[in-house]
């Protein structure tokens, strides 16, 4: 798991926090959908709707693909976070597009991967967040399993939790992000966003957030 450099790290996280689709609440935690409680919330769809910030995660993504990856022939968008960008991506490589569902359509073509890809391509795919990995790698599998060589994932964010960071090292997919939780803290903190009596407790989630608040 690498993040892509710390310039566009602590860029990225200014706009994330800016624009509120990181939310910080402590005393008033978040469940996710694992049932987790969460003292941070990160909706990263918020940024489709900046023109500014959504060009700027493009081009670092670009940027990113062109440093950390060979040339991939397709551009893939895990559903539903990644399909947006991975879009944009796609268009300014001048690549073809895919996207990957959760799982497979229970009507129609049943199909998990939507649009054109040959076997053997060299696939780049493109997530929005990494929690514990689960469905970025389902994705990365679904692929391998029709014939494509993946060649890594870019991230906007990722918490950096122990078990994604195995399950991306099992899978042997090399993961890139934009910004992590560390930088994220660090950004948030340094500009009055939170109040420094929380940093420890942020701390302390981020080492067992399956038992936090519990």
């Amino acid at each position: 798991m690498i993040l892509n450099n710390l310039e566009t790290a602590k860029k990225t996280a200014e706009y994330l926090l800016q624009i509120k689709a990181i939310k910080i609440n402590p005393s008033n935690p978040f469940t996710w959908a694992s049932g987790w409680k969460s003292p941070i919330y990160c909706d990263n769809r918020k940024t489709l709707s900046f023109p500014v910030i959504r060009t700027y995660l493009r081009q670092e993504i670009v940027k990113c693909i062109h440093d950390q990856f060979a040339t991939p022939n397709v551009v893939a968008g895990v559903a539903t976070g990644g399909i947006a960008l991975g879009v944009l991506t796609a268009q300014d490589m001048g690549l073809p597009f895919v996207y990957v569902r959760s799982e497979a359509k229970g009507h129609g073509l049943q199909n998990r991967i939507e649009g054109h890809i040959e076997s053997g391509s060299n696939v780049v795919v493109i997530e929005d967040l990494i929690s514990t990995g689960g469905s970025s790698i389902s994705v990365v599998e679904a692929l391998r399993e029709a014939g494509c060589n993946v060649v890594g994932m870019v991230a906007i964010f990722t918490y950096g939790f122990d078990v994604a960071i195995k399950k991306f090292q099992d899978a042997k997919c090399p993961l890139v992000t934009l910004s992590d939780y560390n930088t994220i803290i660090q950004i948030a903190n340094e500009n009055g966003i939170i109040a420094g009596q929380y940093l420890e407790t942020l701390r302390e989630w981020r080492q067992q957030p399956e038992i936090w608040g519990k």
